[in-house]
């Protein structure tokens, strides 16, 4: 019986020790994806500065989940949905590369507020929603996972360990995004408002360059 006992506990702790090494994949790869700098990072230093941690944190977070959703596609195998999305592709980035456009144009024209004025700007919810449409209108995201999880052996691990891999995923790019916007608040009140401006300014033409870019990608690849 000790002998049972002593497997049983070994196979749990080999259990929990394979549930954490997928955790931890999951978390560095999503921390990996999130870091490198675009869009949803310029809108959440520019969000930050603005509006404080909040908004920046929430917009990050926006991306995270639909990193996160990117990765249950590919862990799980849904190939129904990754060819539909991969196949709409033309028109999901049209439709982002729009969006980057109208808010980079919205973000060049807003005003500076006061660091002491109640924020008069889209919801913590609405922060949280842009940055999820922008991200999921980029399904080449699929692609990327597919790869990094068929290389670092990945795939058919079962769903168990699927699900922790990409709870990791949302994690890791979440930390990514708490550790951006509190550091970005950590200047914010050094910033001056005719410096926010200026801010503003950048980052909308910025933002909107990403726009154009995407759409002068769509159309070179189909013309």
């Amino acid at each position: 019986m000790k002998i049972d006992g002593a497997q049983d506990g070994s196979t749990d702790w080999t259990h929990i020790s394979m549930e954490l090494e997928f955790f931890l994949k999951g978390a560095i790869l999503g921390f990996s994806i999130a870091a490198p700098v675009g869009p949803i990072a310029i809108l959440c230093i520019r969000r930050t500065l603005q509006f404080g941690r909040l908004s920046g944190l929430f917009s990050g977070l926006g991306a995270a989940l639909a990193d996160m959703i990117y990765g249950i596609i590919a862990a799980f195998g849904l190939t129904l949905i990754s060819d539909f999305l991969l196949a709409q592709q033309t028109w999901l980035r049209a439709v982002g590369g729009a969006f980057l456009i109208y808010l980079g144009f919205k973000i060049c024209r807003a005003k500076s507020l006061a660091k002491s004025e109640k924020v008069p700007h889209t919801t913590l919810f609405k922060d949280f929603a842009s940055t999820f449409l922008l991200t999921m209108t980029n399904p080449m995201t699929i692609v990327v996972f597919l790869a990094i999880f068929a290389g670092l052996g990945l795939v058919s691990q079962g769903i168990w360990n699927a699900g922790w891999l990409v709870f990791g995923v949302f994690m890791g790019s979440a930390l990514w995004w708490l550790i951006l916007s509190e550091g970005i608040t950590l200047f914010r009140h050094k910033i001056t408002q005719n410096a926010m401006l200026w801010i503003n300014r950048v980052a909308g033409i910025m933002i909107m360059g990403f726009g154009v870019g995407a759409w002068i990608t769509i159309w070179w690849n189909v013309f």
